[in-house]
């Protein structure tokens, strides 16, 4: 009995554990760095929250912050309100290009920004890359010192806020591991860049795993300009996501390039592309397994094989909309197990389960989706006895074949809240009967029909 508890608990666990990933993107990137547009365009490729920058620094001694100014701020805040578009992180790209190990007003440039921080509220991690500072300084001990120095000066001021500051450098992850351990700061972490791994022929997968989930406070979650996530060969997106789950990591990703070349300046069209995709592989799951303790261990498992074999066949298995249509179409399952065992209002308790059951999909899915998984759980009968009826009397008009269609829609629907396959199989025969006699009606000799259909069949070395 404990073992098989274990059992269902492991697996209860397998199937509902979700880690809590938003997708954002990068405002410099969707050319709306620190304008109140960001929030509008984020909203309209239906991004969860930006990367806001700092501003532009060029070689000045500040960055050209707006949010310094409480207006600015205000119409910021109000515009971030409005739209539902959180502030994932405040990204400080001018580093890009500025030298953080010389950059002489580094200590107020970190201030501005924690500052920044506050003033927005709820903003918990900063990006700090250290491309300016060249790749020399890996190397360099004095440089590598001197980096080190002003990194744990500011981590430690970030920390003191409750804040955490996510560089991104050009070490593989045991180096990072080495150089977090060397500025020994809670303030200081890895702003992990897929595209970082990908350029030097990392296994992004290892990486993670050897940084583990509380040294990374957030990803760039792109790759260099070329093409769109969901054409990248050179990522395997599932992988990274069952890493992730693995090791518990929750957080943001944001996208900053990744590209079609052929339109890169088509911002919603590449930022839109790629966050829908990621968002498919990586958003949380929001439809939770039914409890399933008090289920017999062989029947849970079957209907998760069962509809696990569904998401195989749709190819979202191992992602977020394949653990979310997973989760729907068994719980369908349970609800229908639950509803004949208890035998009493079946029709209103089937006519519910079906509306909600059908709502859910369609929350998660595409139509085009939603109809193939109906196809698929009523073993795409609707197909077979369409081209079957077509095949037998193929003069039929296309009122005639359209109207076939609806009433094969109808018995589909029906289907679904089936008690097993035998009781889908009759329901679609016993509209089959409703439509033969329908032709009949319309003239139609449906035996002669059937007989030069068969004669057909043989001809070309079938049967019926």
């Amino acid at each position: 009995m404990r073992k098989l508890l274990t059992l269902l608990l492991v697996l209860a666990e397998a199937y509902c554990v979700s880690a809590q990933i938003k997708i954002g993107v990068a405002d410099w990137m969707i050319l709306k760095r620190q304008r109140p547009g960001a929030f509008t365009l984020a909203k309209h490729v239906d991004a969860d929250g930006l990367e806001l920058d700092m501003g532009g620094l060029g070689k000045r001694d500040s960055f050209d912050n707006k949010l310094r100014d409480d207006a600015q701020l205000a119409t910021f805040l109000h515009m971030a309100d409005s739209v539902k578009i959180e502030v994932g992180a405040i990204a400080m790209s001018g580093f890009y290009g500025q030298n953080f190990a010389e950059k002489k007003t580094y200590r107020w440039l970190i201030e501005d920004c924690l500052n920044t921080m506050d003033r927005i509220k709820g903003v918990k991690v900063a990006f700090l890359p250290l491309g300016g500072c060249g790749n020399d300084w890996t190397t360099n001990k004095k440089k590598l010192n001197t980096i080190v120095k002003r990194l744990r000066e500011v981590g430690n001021m970030a920390a003191k806020r409750g804040k955490v500051i996510g560089i991104d450098t050009p070490l593989d992850a045991e180096g990072n591991l080495a150089l977090l351990k060397k500025i020994n700061s809670k303030g200081i972490r890895i702003f992990y860049k897929w595209q970082t791994a990908t350029e030097n022929g990392r296994d992004i997968c290892q990486e993670i795993r050897t940084l583990g989930k509380d040294n990374i406070c957030a990803f760039h979650a792109s790759n260099p300009d070329g093409m769109w996530l969901k054409n990248d060969a050179t990522i395997d997106f599932k992988a990274v996501r069952k890493t992730l789950q693995e090791i518990g990591w929750e957080g943001w990703m944001f996208v900053e390039r990744s590209r079609d070349t052929t339109m890169v300046r088509n911002v919603k069209r590449n930022y839109g592309e790629n966050v829908a995709f990621l968002k498919e592989v990586f958003a949380s799951v929001r439809f939770q397994l039914n409890d399933t303790s008090k289920m017999e261990h062989g029947y849970v498992e079957t209907i998760l094989k069962r509809s696990e074999k569904l998401t195989d066949q749709l190819g979202i298995s191992g992602t977020a909309k394949g653990d979310n249509v997973r989760n729907i179409v068994a719980n369908h399952y349970f609800n229908l197990g639950r509803i004949y065992d208890e035998n009493t209002d079946v029709k209103g308790k089937l006519y519910d389960n079906h509306f909600e059951f059908v709502a859910n999909l369609q929350s998660v899915c595409t139509p085009d989706e939603v109809d193939a998984i109906k196809d698929i759980m009523t073993y795409n009968a609707r197909h077979v006895r369409y081209d079957a009826q077509i095949d037998m009397i193929p003069t039929l008009n296309a009122e005639e074949r359209a109207q076939l269609m609806i009433w094969l829609n109808e018995a589909r629907e029906i289907a679904l809240d089936a008690k097993g396959s035998k009781e889908k199989h009759a329901v679609f025969k016993k509209y089959m009967g409703r439509i033969s006699n329908w032709l009949s009606k319309k003239g139609y000799d449906m035996n002669k029909e059937r007989r030069n259909w068969g004669e057909r069949i043989k001809a070309r070395g079938g049967r019926l």
